[in-house]
């Protein structure tokens, strides 16, 4: 009966809800901000380039990113797509493109609202994120509740669980080891990573998150040099898809084109994360720089394009030039079969080593999230703070052990419905974020390196801290 319920829920919430909110919201920025995802594309590498400069008070905006980084890439980059190809045919891949576009301008608005709106913690850190701005923003503290509770359940528990449970899966079909020391391992890992704190967990993520992105991506690349030849055939594959044009000859291009965009547009929501208001909780840890707001909202929105552009593009690639892969397979072992036909054995380890290195790099970033919205709920609670960090452990050592499909369709719902709830706080603070991005943009165009005056928005006198924000002498700005 519950899992009749469950899978109700997540067919209502995935299959339509979700899917026509977070396309009409990332339809709704896009226009908002001009395109601002294509025509300051530029713009974002260069800040990207300046992100490792740390101001005092918070983590540099590189940190921040790799960590929101940290909790995009995982199981969903290598497995997700495998599942969109098979639900959705080729074409999923092109959906995925474009909700990815799309996705971009959405997390810009997430980033600069986290921005805005974060606070100091008892230890001088930064906070802030959905539940922030639903508080200050909006005056409504018991969304931010509501947002808070769901988010630590989803991806402060149940996710720890079922990045462990693929990192152990993975770990015993390859090297054949048990389970249980698999489990001890990563609890031992993560626990040496969370209680160092957020500075633990960004410089951690600051130091795996590009090796394992960049050696995959490397992986990928020489994948597709060696079949070089074949990528118009798949590109031409996965557009005549998209739009059913393969299904012209034999009917049934409607439903085919549905399948796609259905397959596409959830995977692709589903790893990138934009606009579930997961990595928004990060983005506010950052001191940026430029230190204005919208500085950050840009650094997001890379995260958006490396995520779905790059990774799962990378995925893809090595799913179609593989050919014919025999049925019955689910997505991780799709994914492994593939790598197997192009580079042989080296496939299955070199996942091995991919999948540990994406889950385990998820489990901390997500308990971040999941200590901030603590904090929230809590206020001055490091006794909950730390029965979160012993709840998480367990959490980890169940997922290495159990068989949790029910669990992993519970978290999806609790992740549905905080989209939902997040969804309607960007769509209400959007005035106050376009003014804000519009106040960096037209700063740009002067010539001088933006800075973030609270003065200029009276609207926001009553809810922004004070020590925060303190509008320093421009300077000259050089691109």
């Amino acid at each position: 009966m519950l899992e009749t319920i469950i899978d109700f829920l997540n067919g209502l919430l995935w299959g339509k809800l979700l899917v026509y909110a977070l396309v009409g919201a990332g339809v709704y920025f896009t226009l908002g901000l001009k395109l601002i995802q294509l025509t300051e594309f530029k713009h974002s590498i260069h800040l990207m380039k300046i992100s490792r400069d740390k101001a005092k008070g918070g983590l540099s905006s590189f940190q921040v990113f790799c960590t929101s980084m940290a909790a995009r890439v995982g199981a969903g980059n290598m497995a997700g797509v495998a599942v969109a190809i098979g639900a959705g045919g080729p074409g999923a891949v092109f959906w995925m493109w474009l909700i990815a576009v799309l996705g971009m301008a959405t997390a810009m608005i997430e980033g600069t609202l986290a921005q805005v709106y974060k606070v100091r913690d008892d230890d001088g850190e930064f906070r802030g994120g959905p539940a922030y701005y639903m508080e200050r923003g909006l005056g409504q503290r018991w969304m931010g509740i509501l947002f808070s509770i769901l988010l630590i359940i989803a991806f402060g528990l149940v996710f720890s669980a079922v990045q462990a449970n693929t990192i152990s899966s993975a770990i015993s079909s390859i090297y054949h080891v048990d389970d249980l020391w698999t489990g001890i391992i990563i609890v031992v890992a993560t626990a040496f990573v969370i209680m160092g704190g957020m500075r633990k967990v960004a410089r951690v993520s600051e130091l795996l998150v590009p090796i394992m992105a960049v050696a995959y991506v490397a992986v990928a690349f020489v994948i597709v040099f060696m079949n070089v030849t074949e990528l118009p055939r798949i590109f031409m594959l996965v557009v005549k898809s998209a739009f059913g044009w393969q299904e012209v000859a034999a009917g049934g291009v409607a439903y085919a084109v549905a399948q796609a965009m259905q397959a596409g547009i959830a995977r692709g929501l589903f790893s990138n994360e934009a606009g579930m208001g997961s990595a928004a909780n990060i983005a506010a840890s950052a001191t940026p720089n430029p230190n204005h707001p919208a500085s950050q909202g840009y650094v997001q929105m890379i995260g958006v394009f490396i995520d779905t552009i790059v990774i799962c593009t990378a995925t893809a690639a090595i799913i179609l030039l593989a050919g014919d892969i025999p049925a019955g397979k689910d997505g991780i072992a799709v994914t492994i079969e593939a790598l197997n036909n192009h580079i042989g054995s080296f496939g299955s380890l070199f996942f091995a080593f991919a999948i540990l290195l994406f889950c385990f790099t998820s489990i901390i970033a997500n308990y971040s999230y999941a200590e901030t919205n603590i904090l929230f709920i809590a206020k001055h609670g490091k006794l909950w703070v730390n029965l979160l960090k012993v709840a998480v452990l367990g959490m980890v050592m169940f997922g290495s052990l159990a068989k949790i499909s029910l669990v992993w369709n519970l978290a999806d719902v609790a992740m549905g419905l905080m989209a939902l709830v997040n969804l309607s706080a960007l769509l209400l603070l959007s005035g106050i974020a376009f003014k804000v991005i519009k106040d960096y943009r037209q700063q740009v165009k002067e010539g001088v390196e933006p800075e973030f005056d609270p003065n200029k928005f009276p609207e926001l006198a009553k809810e922004l801290n004070d020590d925060i924000w303190q509008p320093a002498e421009n300077k000259s700005i050089k691109e």
